[in-house]
């Protein structure tokens, strides 16, 4: 796969439908604010919210910086303010950003329907405990695809202990209301989730167990993938409360109840949620996900799915006028929807 920066997409100031960008968020659409491409592990499957993953950085450029901290708290309250209700920091890994205090502590726009969650490897939630202290966040989701030194080791090609991960997991717990686990299921892990879930159940943590997603860049490891039909069974054994959600966007979720905690399966039986612009597109056959989220990133693109570039929304233009921004938006959300990007 070849990483591009350009094309990213100018729409006409056409008139405005705004029916599209609201039914995604009614739909539980995601805005992914990814803050930074770096981080501070390589993880073999990452893939970066569009960017280049961070095991790749040293073949191919990452996209240029261009949005300082005020522009992000900006762009975020104004898409609240036009209708998206679940925001999403990323990265790369998001505390490694030098910004990333501004904004998470700079957000203004609160309603009792807006969520903020952040999206960690753990590894730094100490370390910047203060910050988030200060920070307006709803929850706080740690990736944990590991549970052993060696196993940590294999996955995100790093010599640091998964005592700084379960640490980090633990002082999150006194920092916001929620915390809950992100586990990608592969070969490599294969031995340990069912300790992954019994530490999350003793704790009260919610975890979300997710089958790969295909991209260029983990091509080579594909064949690491795993079927979520063993967690499914096992989790059948648990508990007989089980049900299938599909929201409208993205792929469906098998959800489980366990003595009140939550686990989610993503799993490809489900399904996914296609629109017009996916009817003819040639990765539709590999793409698990479809359309779910909208993820800004720092070099100013917007862009509704991380398998293609040229549907990219550059926000550079529209920094001075946040109304024209989120009617741009709008537009190419909706165009994405219609199929005439």
């Amino acid at each position: 796969m070849t990483f591009s920066v350009l094309p990213i997409r100018q729409l006409p100031p056409d008139s405005t439908n705004w029916t599209a960008l609201h039914n995604f968020a009614a739909l539980r659409g995601q805005l992914r604010v990814s803050l930074t491409p770096y981080c501070n592990i390589k993880c073999w499957f990452c893939h970066n919210e569009g960017d280049t993953p961070p095991d790749e950085q040293r073949n191919h450029a990452v996209r240029p910086k261009e949005l300082c901290g005020e522009h992000y708290t900006q762009i975020i309250a104004a898409l609240v303010q036009a209708g998206m209700k679940r925001i999403y920091f990323t990265g790369g890994e998001p505390l490694t950003s030098p910004i990333a205090a501004e904004v998470l502590t700079g957000l203004t726009e609160r309603a009792p329907d807006v969520f903020y969650t952040l999206i960690t490897n753990g590894l730094t939630v100490k370390k910047k405990r203060d910050m988030l202290t200060q920070a307006r966040l709803d929850k706080i989701k740690v990736s944990l695809h590991y549970f052993s030194d060696a196993t940590f080791a294999q996955i995100a090609k790093t010599m640091l202990p998964i005592g700084k991960v379960l640490e980090g997991i633990d002082v999150a717990r006194e920092l916001v209301p929620e915390v809950g686990l992100n586990t990608l299921l592969q070969k490599q892990n294969e031995h340990e989730i069912v300790p992954i879930l019994e530490y999350a159940l003793e704790r009260g943590l919610s975890v979300q167990f997710i089958e790969l997603v295909d991209t260029g860049f983990n091509e080579e490891d594909r064949f690491s993938a795993v079927s979520a039909a063993g967690i499914i069974s096992y989790l059948r054994t648990l508990t007989s409360e089980e049900r299938v959600e599909i929201a409208g966007t993205g792929q469906g979720r098998r959800v489980f109840r366990i003595d009140g905690v939550e686990i989610d399966v993503i799993e490809r039986g489900l399904g996914r949620h296609h629109v017009g612009q996916c009817g003819t597109c040639a990765l539709k056959p590999n793409c698990i996900e479809g359309f779910w989220a909208l993820r800004l990133d720092h070099s100013g693109g917007l862009q509704p799915c991380i398998l293609r570039s040229d549907t990219r929304l550059n926000v550079l233009p529209l920094l001075d006028d946040m109304d024209q921004l989120t009617e741009a938006v709008a537009r190419h959300v909706d165009a994405f929807t219609e199929g005439v990007l």
